[in-house]
């Protein structure tokens, strides 16, 4: 079991309680909703690009003229 508080201890955790406020944890994530699925679907499209580049990349013997 926990050991009581006392004064003290109740005024720094009173003092503390606006760190678990939503507004001041996490504000990035709720500022920013879409951007850890849109850096998800960019790397894919990255990763995507480098294969097709590779798989399909010119013959570097050929002439395009």
């Amino acid at each position: 079991m926990a050991k009581p508080l006392g004064p003290t201890g109740e005024f720094f955790r009173r003092r503390d309680e606006w760190r678990k406020h939503p507004m001041v944890g996490n504000q990035v994530r709720h500022a920013l909703p879409g951007l850890g699925t849109a850096l998800v679907a960019f790397g894919i499209y990255l990763v995507g690009e480098a294969i097709y580049n590779r798989v399909y990349r010119p013959d570097p013997h050929s002439s395009n003229h």
